[in-house]
């Protein structure tokens, strides 16, 4: 069984997050430029078998598209087309900032790296992936 990876893509950086071999648990993986992105993909794959990739789609709080979406949309394309045998799973990311902050205050994280943009992308995407994780092996995906 290969790895989801998750995707948190933003216009400048890149969360990622990725399943162990079981796909039981999410892993905070790294944070790219988003232009590194489909290089970094391409050489993790290289070492790493990947099963799918779990994007996350930006929405606003009433359900409607955001500034991201068409954005994300576009990436969602290329991605498929770059690695067309790989399953790309689009999901809500809503709260998924938010819930990375409230985890980095929990875990006691100082004020100065809570600061730190490319660790609550980081966070944010194994939000996502341990969320989407849980829904599939409860058999809701």
């Amino acid at each position: 069984m290969g790895k989801i990876i998750a995707i948190d893509y933003g216009s400048k950086r890149v969360g990622l997050a990725v399943s162990d071999d079981r796909q039981q648990l999410a892993f905070g993986l790294t944070t790219v430029h988003s232009s590194e992105l489909i290089e970094f993909l391409k050489k993790y794959m290289e070492q790493q078998p990947v099963d799918c990739f779990v994007l996350g789609f930006p929405k606003s709080l009433r359900n409607t598209e955001t500034n991201a979406t068409l954005m994300v949309e576009n990436f969602a394309k290329h991605l498929r087309k770059v690695f067309p045998s790989i399953d790309v799973d689009i999901v809500d990311e809503r709260f998924t900032s938010k819930l990375a902050v409230r985890a980095m205050i929990d875990s006691g994280l100082s004020k100065k790296k809570r600061q730190n943009k490319s660790l609550i992308d980081e966070i944010s995407a194994s939000i996502l992936l341990q969320d989407y994780l849980e829904q599939k092996n409860k058999g809701f995906r």
